[in-house]
């Protein structure tokens, strides 16, 4: 298997991990201190596999279709779950606010593969690379901010508000990112479909 797929899968697998250690670190045996670093790490190592995917599949000249498909689908996974996964345990993100993700990365993804198979490719854009930075960027200040909260320096209403409103801006500009991605495919979408027929 070619190693730029093996990262992309590895991410995949990462995903359950990341709950299990979130949400049953008692059962496991690890303490509420460290959970929060061990997320950090498989957060961190999602985060280089995705870099170095791309990489190693442009060095080693091992850019497929196979890879095109996943590598974005990896990525949607991985911070869809980890978000789905704060809707519990000490977070509580609200569940319809974690939906706004989920549509609107079902909506694109949906859309692109349907005009691929039309034989129309809806390149991506700036704004949905910026709005993964800014999912990321999400993700880890939540998890540093559980750092001081497992150290009892910071309340539990405290790190809910402040994750609630990191995860609401970076919800608004996900949502933004895709109306501008509709918006700017327009013409090639209605080519698409008018080949239905």
């Amino acid at each position: 298997m070619k190693t730029a797929l093996i990262l992309t899968l590895g991410r995949i697998v990462i995903c359950p991990l990341f709950l299990v250690i979130y949400l049953f670190y008692t059962n496991m045996g690890i303490s509420v201190t460290l959970m929060p670093y061990l997320l950090l790490l498989l957060l961190l190592i999602c985060e280089l596999s995705d870099a170095f995917d791309g990489f190693f599949a442009r060095r080693q000249k091992q850019v497929t279709e196979l890879g095109k498909i996943l590598d974005p689908m990896a990525d949607s996974i991985v911070r869809v779950s980890v978000f789905l996964t704060f809707t519990q345990g000490i977070i509580k993100l609200p569940l319809l606010l974690v939906l706004v993700f989920v549509v609107r990365d079902s909506v694109i993804s949906t859309l692109r593969t349907l005009c691929a198979l039309r034989g129309v490719a809806l390149a991506a854009r700036m704004s949905g690379k910026l709005k993964a930075v800014l999912q990321a960027i999400a993700i880890f200040a939540i998890l540093f901010l559980m750092i001081p909260y497992t150290l009892d320096y910071i309340s539990l209403d405290c790190i809910r508000l402040v994750s609630f409103w990191i995860v609401f801006v970076t919800a608004v500009y996900t949502v933004l990112s895709g109306v501008e991605y509709l918006w700017f495919h327009r013409d090639a979408i209605k080519q698409s479909w008018k080949r239905i027929g």
